[in-house]
């Protein structure tokens, strides 16, 4: 056997395998078709339709403002900015940790950050808030982090942030909608995930 074959098939078994490494994720893609490009400004759009994401109130408080489904025709929402904890030639990809910033001025925040926060008498029900803080990917900042994964043949959004390699469980839940009593739709960690698409503003 010649002396070269091992080393061969190491170097062909490591580049098979770094191919496959979840790191070299695709690429998610917008409604034309291209690329998501960070830092850039995107309509959230409703698979099924219903108007976009904007901001809400909670009715016990003031702050932070609630991320909301408001089924408004014709309207595409808020834009947002996704940025990924480790962006690659600027481009978004799937299963990536990433925040979700817009530069909507608001009473509650000059800048808004996407967070999961928690609310009422039951400290396990969560919700899609402001009030996050960009960047800095640690233990202390896993509320921030959120995700975009494949779903079906569009897309959904998931908090289930990687950014911490403590040992305590890290929730792990699609993104859904909770409808309030004003019949207005909440984002809120949930079974059922909420299938969306990617508009460029």
């Amino acid at each position: 056997m010649s002396p070269l074959l091992p080393a061969l098939l190491i170097l062909i078994f490591t580049i098979s395998t770094t191919h496959a490494s979840p790191s070299a994720s695709e690429e998610v893609r917008d409604v034309t078709g291209k690329k998501l490009l960070s830092g850039t400004n995107y309509y959230i759009v409703p698979v099924n339709g219903g108007g976009g994401l904007g901001f809400g109130r909670d009715e016990h408080s003031e702050c932070p403002l609630h991320v909301v489904n408001r089924k408004i025709d014709g309207w595409d929402g808020v834009p947002v900015q996704f940025l990924p904890v480790n962006p690659k030639k600027g481009m978004v990809r799937v299963s990536t940790d990433l925040n979700v910033k817009s530069d909507t001025d608001t009473s509650c925040d000059p800048m808004v950050v996407w967070k999961i926060s928690s609310f009422g008498h039951n400290v396990n029900h969560y919700f899609v808030t402001t009030g996050g803080s960009e960047g800095n990917p640690s233990c202390g900042t896993l509320d921030n982090w959120f995700k975009i994964e494949k779903y079906e043949d569009d897309y959904k959004l998931m908090y289930c942030p990687s950014v911490c390699k403590s040992r305590k469980k890290i929730i792990c839940q699609n993104i859904g909608i909770e409808v309030n009593d004003d019949g207005e739709g909440l984002l809120a960690l949930s079974s059922k995930p909420f299938k969306v698409k990617f508009k460029k503003v």
